[in-house]
């Protein structure tokens, strides 16, 4: 005879996996990988979000535009689950349609390029097993980590396709700052993510290095992977991004396609200073304006 209490735990176990089918199924129809409703966050003392709400639809290559301190960085970190949004009546975070997530999971379905990162990769890494330890879900490759030729081999093509494989055996810290940017992002498809996430990836990169990068971007936008990019450079909005947000104090005070949010008065009211953007050969520039009062 089966207690109720077993009873009792196999109806919850049962209606969880229901709920989680039912849920997949609505994100499917949906289209949505990312949901947040009303998100309430903290960072230490400081309150980054308040009722924060935004749907990521699969396939739509979208930026977050903002200036430092807006909030994108916490985005982010809410994203791979390193902040965790305050529990609250009428508040969710979805992520593939489930308030759940297992971690493991979630890192290779989504990958994550940060200055972060980069600052904790160790300078002795060569650029090889940069890329190749993202296939064991850490930083650099340890002993307990036997890669198969399968595996090197995956990583020497996708080296050649991103015109990297001649920084294979470069210790990492020997590289630029470009070349260390187009490593971690490597790195970052190395598992085929459904989402790439780039926190300001073009940050602190001279002329040539933001050009190789944004070129590096252009083709992931143009593949399978769904990109979001969060910055404050205007420059790094490349033509195939279909979806600008933009973010102040932690709040979405604007919505759209580029072609329609990227004027003079909305980036300059974004910005808190007169600004005169314009699109050439399907790169944004942004410029002082002379003689305008926003």
């Amino acid at each position: 005879m089966i207690s109720n209490s077993n009873s009792d735990k196999r109806f919850k176990w049962r209606t969880r996996i229901y709920e989680e089918i039912r849920n997949y199924q609505e994100m499917l129809a949906e289209n949505y990988w990312l949901q947040l409703k009303e998100v309430e966050a903290w960072l230490g003392p400081r309150q980054v979000f308040k009722n924060l709400s935004i749907s990521l639809k699969f396939g739509e290559n979208t930026v977050i535009l903002g200036p430092n301190g807006a909030g994108k960085s916490a985005l982010v970190k809410l994203i791979n689950r390193s902040l965790y949004p305050v529990v609250k009546t009428g508040s969710s975070l979805k992520i593939f349609g489930s308030e759940t997530v297992n971690l493991t999971k979630l890192r290779k379905r989504i990958a994550v390029v940060s200055t972060e990162l980069e600052l904790r990769t160790a300078g002795s890494i060569s650029g090889r097993d940069i890329v190749l330890s993202g296939l064991f879900g850490s930083i650099g490759i340890g002993r307990n980590h036997k890669p198969s030729g399968v595996q090197i081999n995956k990583v020497r093509k996708i080296m050649e396709e991103l015109e990297l494989w001649q920084y294979a055996p470069r210790p990492f810290g020997q590289l630029s700052d470009g070349e260390r940017r187009r490593l971690l992002i490597a790195r970052a498809l190395i598992n085929n993510p459904e989402i790439l996430v780039l926190d300001e990836p073009t940050n602190g990169l001279d002329l040539k290095a933001r050009h190789q990068t944004l070129q590096i971007i252009r083709r992931i936008s143009k593949a399978s992977t769904t990109i979001l990019m969060v910055t404050h450079q205007v420059e790094s909005i490349v033509d195939e991004i279909q979806r600008v947000l933009f973010i102040s104090q932690g709040k979405i005070i604007g919505d759209g396609p580029p072609e329609q949010k990227m004027k003079s008065n909305v980036l300059s009211n974004l910005y808190g200073t007169p600004l005169d953007v314009s699109n050439f050969n399907g790169y944004w520039q942004v410029f002082p304006a002379i003689n305008t009062v926003i």
